[in-house]
């Protein structure tokens, strides 16, 4: 069966971009990455797909008039390296509403939070101003409103007594970096179905795990 053509869209370090690669690194994982384009030269996560041996593509978006002039050129190279599905690992651009129409239902991020609790950048400082007791990441298909969109998969870690942002994060980018190699594995398995903002997914049935926090012991 062929495998899923995934297009990584980055301005940084890559960090979820790794953990994609490393998924993809295994000839039974249902997708491979075919290019990484970055809206930044410098961006480390070029040089962690160069090693990879994966294409890259740097659109830089200070050349272009407006964001949908940007987002028609990252198209083009996204259609030009034949991408099904287009994986937003810390690409820190909102995209516009043609682009999301155009890849409707084929966009897929990661957002440190549990959403829809806590959207934007500074997700870790909201859930502690909050007093949050549990945080985590959300795999999301996107939608034209930031951080929005059916969700695929969720991870939840507790917040701990004397937890800053740094702290949380980590403990947070562990699950990211399980989280999001699985959301696109069901996908190319065809074990997701999108029914509006509702992703309804092909599982086993329920069962009593629970998290709780702080646990009682």
């Amino acid at each position: 069966m062929p495998r899923l053509k995934l297009g990584v869209l980055i301005s940084g370090r890559g960090s979820n971009l790794q953990a994609l690669i490393a998924s993809c690194a295994d000839p039974s994982f249902p997708a491979e990455i075919v290019i990484v384009v970055s809206n930044k030269p410098d961006a480390k996560g070029l040089d962690h797909a160069r090693a990879a041996g994966i294409a890259t593509a740097v659109v830089e978006h200070g050349g272009y008039r407006n964001r949908e002039s940007f987002d028609r050129a990252v198209n083009d190279v996204l259609v030009g390296a034949g991408v099904e599905l287009v994986c937003l690992a810390g690409f820190m651009r909102l995209l516009s509403s043609w682009f999301v129409e155009t890849w409707h239902d084929r966009i897929v991020n990661i957002h440190p939070s549990l959403l829809p609790s806590f959207k934007g950048i500074d997700a870790h400082a909201q859930a502690i101003a909050a007093g949050a007791k549990l945080s985590g990441c959300t795999v999301h298909i996107v939608r034209a409103e930031m951080d929005a969109g059916p969700i695929l998969v969720q991870a939840a870690v507790p917040v701990l007594p004397g937890d800053d942002e740094d702290s949380l994060a980590a403990r947070i980018l562990t699950m990211e970096h399980k989280c999001y190699p699985l959301a696109v594995k069901l996908i190319a398995e065809g074990r997701v179905q999108i029914d509006g903002d509702t992703a309804i997914i092909d599982m086993p049935g329920d069962t009593d795990d629970h998290i709780i926090s702080p646990s009682v012991r």
